[in-house]
């Protein structure tokens, strides 16, 4: 936490409303993202967004400064997607608005690469959308928010080696989702010979699982 964004911290604990609004200026596009990649609906994360620094405002009190306030941000946001999902009586999940791709480089790609680059993002996003909310975390956290081990951990109030287990699980089930999608969905056009697929190039969302979060060799 820069000095700056500490002082507004402090500034907003002591009722300073201006305040806590350059900080949520500073963290509302954050937010956003990790509350879309938990819930995968542009008009639920919105709401849960504006929810959770709600929260935030009304429990700074509770803040303790020893933390980064990042991190109790994103755990109050992440609780409360986790509270959404808990109460969804339906699975559907809507990913055809997907403000997240206005963070992508689109005015220096040509149009092939940000059809392709949509493509992975919506298709990453859809077996996202399968995990179960505690697996769905820490990846959404790790690989999205960039936050390291001990940070995860202390926003979801577990040990560093259950959020690396949890990380390792939920690779391992979005390369089960993503097989078992291929199995019942293969991609049109595929050869087949003596009853089997040729062998094709990796697709999309392959390359994201790999290059992405690593996951060769699991």
């Amino acid at each position: 936490m820069n000095d700056q964004e500490q002082d507004w911290v402090e500034a907003a604990r002591r009722g300073d409303k201006q305040a806590f609004g350059s900080l949520v200026q500073a963290y509302q596009r954050p937010v956003f993202n990790l509350t879309y990649r938990m819930l995968g609906s542009a008009e639920e994360a919105e709401d849960a967004a504006q929810e959770t620094f709600l929260r935030a405002y009304s429990r700074l009190g509770q803040y303790d400064p020893e933390m980064k306030f990042s991190t109790w941000l994103f755990s109050i946001a992440n609780h409360h997607c986790i509270d959404r999902l808990r109460k969804r009586r339906a699975t559907y999940v809507s990913i055809e608005d997907n403000p997240v791709l206005e963070n992508l480089p689109s005015d220096t790609q040509q149009p092939e690469h940000r059809a392709l680059d949509q493509e992975r993002s919506r298709e990453m996003q859809a077996l996202i959308n399968q995990l179960d909310p505690d697996y769905r975390t820490p990846l959404v956290l790790r690989y999205w928010e960039e936050m390291s081990y001990e940070e995860i951990a202390e926003s979801m109030g577990m040990t560093v080696a259950a959020v690396k287990s949890r990380l390792f699980r939920a690779r391992q089930q979005l390369v089960a989702l993503y097989q078992r999608r291929e199995t019942v969905m293969p991609p049109p056009g595929m050869a087949q010979q003596s009853g089997r697929p040729i062998g094709r190039k990796e697709t999309g969302v392959q390359h994201a699982l790999h290059v992405q979060l690593g996951l060769a060799g699991l």
